[in-house]
């Protein structure tokens, strides 16, 4: 619903088939338990609402260097939450961390934090808001994988269908496939009519 991202009608029906994959992979027994902790399920929709309005208001810094807008977000968020986390967690209160957690810590702030939003801030310019946000239909498909060869989970015949949703959706959404299939069909009736 961005001005260089029109709401279009392969798009509504994309992101319907990849919700509808997310469903299926988490299962019936999930779905019959809504409702178990309200509170819980209603921050994990308002934490997913907010990662896409994210998205859409992170586009206005289209322009700018993305690693100028990742230092801007990431030294905001740390000047926020600093005085938060200092008085909840009251740090000096426990054990000196050792080398190994000063070294983990260091590894997550520059790998996966800061590198991550250069390329998150870059990615959001080039690709768009909505390209960038449907990685989001891919985490249960990675969590799924990662149950499964990490610690043995059986894979079930409904996370596959699931996962087929899915890609079906993605592809739906980016159109290309769909474009592609087009052209080829209308080749082939210029060949048949030639």
């Amino acid at each position: 619903m961005t001005e260089d991202e029109r709401l279009m009608p392969a798009r509504v029906w994309g992101v319907a088939l990849g919700l509808s994959g997310v469903a299926v992979m988490m299962g019936a027994e999930a779905i019959r338990g809504l409702g178990g902790d309200l509170l819980g399920e209603v921050a994990c929709v308002v934490a997913a609402l907010s990662y896409a309005f994210a998205g859409v208001f992170g586009r206005r810094f289209a322009r700018v260097a993305p690693l100028v807008t990742a230092t801007g977000q990431l030294s905001a968020s740390t000047l926020i939450l600093l005085p938060i986390a200092l008085a909840v967690e009251r740090p000096w209160t426990g054990p000196w961390p050792s080398a190994t957690t000063w070294g983990a810590l260091v590894a997550l702030a520059l790998f996966s934090t800061a590198l991550g939003y250069i390329l998150y801030f870059r990615l959001l310019a080039t690709a768009g808001a909505t390209n960038v946000l449907l990685v989001t239909l891919l985490m249960p498909v990675m969590a799924t994988a990662l149950g499964v060869v990490v610690l043995g989970e059986r894979l079930e015949l409904w996370q596959l269908v699931g996962v087929g949703f899915i890609a079906l959706g993605l592809a739906v959404v980016d159109g290309r496939a769909l474009v592609l299939a087009a052209g080829r069909r209308v080749m082939r009736l210029r060949a048949l009519h030639a």
